[in-house]
């Protein structure tokens, strides 16, 4: 009896996938299948379409060129160059493999400012050499093509350009650092009050100017620093107003953003000394999560030998 029912229950499962008699596989006809596969085929197609039709009308409101939300981006980061682990320069006066490293990097990034890279009267727009207010291109669109964008000259970094020092101050213990404020489409700095500077840095003031400044972390570090020197367009220690805008990559390619030079020409050796550098502005701004917004920190260990 036990071999029957199982027999009797193979065949059950064998009917349900293939019944030879009513023409039915796995419990419906080929016009049954047919149909619900018809059903499927309409209804999963009809919500791709609505899909690729939201799709479609959002992108004919988004430029390629221009973001159209910015309410949220935060206030552009201070870079500063050579990039290093842990924002330290470490090295030994004495051995010039321990800051061959920082050379390299500065060159590799100075490289797109050497004046055989900016040759093209299509591309570069003969700028003032002396700093001015925004440089408004036009709208964020291609109609009129890509954008010119102002030149800016490696041998205004003067001692830290690596024309005249190519060790960039390294071999004789006073380092160079090259300092940039991060691209953002559309950005315009203001420059800050003279009224809200520091002392020492209000004898310096123009309003075509967004103005940097570098001093010692913490009180102990401050009889360690000594000179700083600043190297920029026409001696000003900051970054000029002309060189916003910026239109982004695909209407300013070959856009160079204005560079600061900072030389530290007395720091203690043996000793770690840090240092921050800010720079001010009225719509730039800092924040203790993010320590490269609007500033930056770097800590200096010179080894005399």
């Amino acid at each position: 009896m036990a071999r029957g029912k199982a027999k009797e229950g193979d065949g059950n499962w064998k009917k349900f996938i293939w019944n030879s008699e009513k023409k039915e596989f796995l419990g419906r006809t080929g016009g049954s299948w047919f149909k619900i596969l018809l059903f499927y085929l309409i209804f999963y197609g009809c919500l791709a379409g609505i899909f690729i039709g939201t799709i479609q009308v959002m992108l004919l409101t988004i430029s390629e060129f221009e973001p159209k939300y910015q309410d949220r981006v935060a206030p552009p980061g201070l870079t500063v160059i050579p990039r290093v682990l842990k924002t330290e320069i470490s090295f030994s006066i004495a051995d010039a493999k321990s800051y061959q490293e920082y050379v390299a990097g500065l060159n590799k990034f100075l490289k797109d400012y050497d004046p055989e890279q900016q040759t093209s009267d299509m591309v570069f727009d003969n700028c003032a050499e002396k700093p001015e207010d925004y440089m408004n291109r036009g709208e964020f669109s291609n109609v009129q093509g890509q954008k010119k964008v102002c030149r800016f000259k490696r041998d205004w970094l003067e001692n830290c350009s690596g024309i005249l020092d190519p060790s960039y101050g390294y071999k004789d213990g006073k380092p160079c650092v090259v300092v940039k404020l991060n691209r953002v489409l559309g950005f315009k700095p203001k420059p800050p009050l003279n009224d809200s500077l520091p002392p020492e840095m209000m004898g310096k003031y123009n309003p075509y100017v967004l103005p940097v400044h570098c001093f010692a972390k913490k009180e102990e570090d401050v009889d360690k620093i000594g000179t700083i020197e600043y190297y920029g367009m026409a001696g000003y220690a900051g970054f000029p107003l002309q060189y916003y805008p910026y239109y982004g990559k695909l209407l300013q390619p070959k856009y160079l953003q204005p560079l600061l030079a900072v030389q530290f020409t007395n720091l203690t050796y043996d000793t770690e000394v840090r240092v921050e550098c800010k720079v001010y502005g009225e719509n730039i701004g800092y924040s203790d999560k993010d320590r490269f917004q609007g500033r930056f920190e770097v800590k200096f260990d010179i080894k005399s030998s």
